[in-house]
């Protein structure tokens, strides 16, 4: 069978044992560092098997690729894949979940910290203020306290329910949004609010849900502007889920004290994006890298591996 991975690089492979996927006995693979839209149809044309991160695989490259059969998603957002496409083909498509909770998790609480305690503020600080201080330490700048807080958690899943778990070891008091239209693990533990009255309640508000017509735009101007003023945003799932415009705005009007996001609506921001322009007060943007520590992305190359052979074992039996 010919395999084909259209954009290995996306992983950051260096530091990566690739044999999982590229020792199956069954698949000849052909790798690319990275695929454009006009090569991704010539490139699948003869293959058997595709595993893209984030590569789009429409109605028209499916269509181009006579012998596919499966469809390895190395993500767990399948949205690049037109699923209907693939089932009239009946093609398989299987995506990897869970690899990235505890990198997320991480990252998360990295972001909630920082903003918290002004971590960055703090560090220039000690570089420019402290040898001039009349005191023995800089307290220019609030820090909070997050124990007997509340934690709210838009998207009460595996992402949600780890950070919900080191919320505890902080003694927050952990809530979750109810959102129409999609269900999330329940958790008889943990009230769920209808989002006003969650927005209005919690002093973090974590965003862990994926990215639907029910949740795009689901933090805009009027939900910012339910949210405490003293209350952080916290958004690593998807950047079409907050509205950037909106936070900007929000962030500079002081309607809430800080946000962190390491996600945006166009990923790589190409033609700039309005939360990494100058001027907007305690906001912290990474570059999409809450998921990438090297064991969750060896977790991913495990489990796409398993996945394949197990779709391979069920051909040829």
């Amino acid at each position: 069978m010919k395999g084909v991975i259209l954009d290995r690089d996306s992983l950051h492979p260096d530091d990566l044992d690739l044999r999982p996927l590229l020792d199956i006995p069954a698949v000849t693979w052909h790798s690319y560092a990275n695929t454009t839209p006009d090569q991704t149809a010539e490139r699948i044309a003869h293959a058997d098997i595709v595993l893209t991160n984030k590569v789009v695989l429409g109605t028209a490259e499916i269509s181009a690729a006579a012998q596919l059969k499966y469809i390895g998603v190395l993500a767990t957002g399948t949205n690049i894949v037109d699923h209907s496409a693939a089932q009239r083909r009946h093609i398989t498509v299987n995506n990897c979940a869970a690899y990235g909770t505890a990198s997320v998790v991480q990252h998360t609480w990295a972001l909630i910290l920082s903003l918290c305690t002004h971590l960055q503020a703090y560090q220039q600080a000690a570089q420019k203020d402290w040898n001039s201080s009349l005191f023995f330490s800089v307290l220019d700048y609030p820090i909070t306290e997050l124990a007997g807080k509340t934690l709210g958690i838009i998207g009460y899943g595996e992402l949600g329910r780890g950070v919900a778990a080191i919320g505890r070891a902080f003694g927050m008091k952990i809530i979750s949004a109810t959102i129409p239209g999609w269900q999330s693990s329940t958790d008889s533990e943990i009230p769920r609010l209808a989002l006003p009255q969650f927005l209005a309640t919690a002093d973090v508000v974590s965003i862990h849900c994926p990215l639907s017509e029910q949740t795009r735009n689901l933090i805009d101007t009027d939900a910012l502007a339910q949210m405490k003023t003293s209350a952080l945003l916290i958004n690593c799932a998807r950047g079409g889920i907050v509205n950037e415009q909106a936070l900007a705005q929000a962030l500079k009007q002081g309607l809430i004290a800080g946000a962190g996001v390491d996600v945006l609506t166009r990923e790589p921001p190409i033609d700039g994006n309005v939360l990494l322009e100058p001027g907007i007060p305690n906001l912290i943007v990474t570059p999409h890298c809450a998921w990438g520590s090297r064991e969750a992305r060896q977790r991913l190359v495990n489990q796409a591996g398993e996945k394949l052979r197990i779709f391979i074992d069920s051909v040829h039996r």
